[in-house]
């Protein structure tokens, strides 16, 4: 199957403490069948070569990017993009991607895998209820049991690969707010991830309140690496034929 001028492309944006290279299985399905794929390296993550700036009050001391950064990383990677498109975020990618489309014309569809879909003055850590430090100018590190949280039905020696890649996260990228919802105006679909340990199923049910249409997944919080393939399916069934608005449509592929 070959891309027509009309279909749209996907930008894939990966969520915290990863890269653009968690998305590499599901772009090599997405093009078997046909679709272009292109991705973004969030500077908010320590590998990124943006991952600091010149904070203005402190012109010698570099500070860790955060989600306006990060917004601004996916608003340019959209702008160098021919055509229309479907962007994808995961997790945390959700919040930086919500402000960055706003917008931006050439944005079909907006998908949140099991992604956080804020609205305006909400923040990662707002959302979850998380207290915010006192000082949110450092990074964190992944989380310990990252194995368990985020690759539970991962294969092994695919978790260990991706486990040797995640690296520190910006706190600021969890703290600071959204200050548009682009899924306001641009139509909008949620991915639930039904085994998810790092953002629990009924969490991401009230944020896919927010979506016009729904769909499921039976895996964990990484089915990128645990089902690309299925990922893929559901992913070119979103783009290529939109449900009906407010459709709750489950996926039971890998089932």
């Amino acid at each position: 199957m070959t891309a027509g001028p009309d279909r749209p492309a996907f930008l894939l944006v990966h969520g915290a403490w990863h890269g653009a290279w968690c998305w590499d299985a599901v772009r090599t399905a997405l093009a078997a069948d046909g679709w272009r794929t292109h991705t973004v390296d969030l500077p908010s993550s320590a590998a990124h070569p943006d991952a600091t700036r010149l904070d203005g009050a402190h012109p010698d001391a570099a500070r860790p990017a955060g989600l306006l950064e990060d917004a601004d990383a996916i608003r340019d990677r959209l702008r160098r993009i021919d055509g229309p498109v479907v962007t994808v975020a995961h997790s945390y990618g959700g919040a930086p991607t919500t402000e960055a489309i706003a917008g931006a014309a050439n944005v079909v569809r907006a998908v949140y895998l099991t992604a956080f879909q804020l609205d305006v003055g909400e923040s990662v850590f707002s959302f979850l209820g998380a207290p915010v430090p006192e000082d949110d100018t450092g990074r964190t590190p992944p989380n310990a049991d990252a194995r368990r949280v985020h690759y539970t039905d991962v294969p092994a020696a695919e978790a260990d690969r991706a486990l040797a890649r995640l690296t520190p996260q910006s706190v600021r990228s969890f703290t600071q707010p959204v200050t548009t919802a682009g899924w306001r105006t641009v139509p909008s679909s949620y991915i639930v991830c039904e085994h998810d340990r790092a953002l629990e199923p009924s969490r991401q049910r009230e944020l896919a309140a927010r979506a016009d249409t729904v769909h499921r997944l039976p895996s964990s919080h990484a089915p990128f690496l645990s089902m690309p393939g299925e990922l893929a399916t559901l992913l070119g069934r979103i783009a290529g034929s939109a449900a009906p608005q407010g459709a709750d449509v489950r996926s039971d592929e890998g089932r």
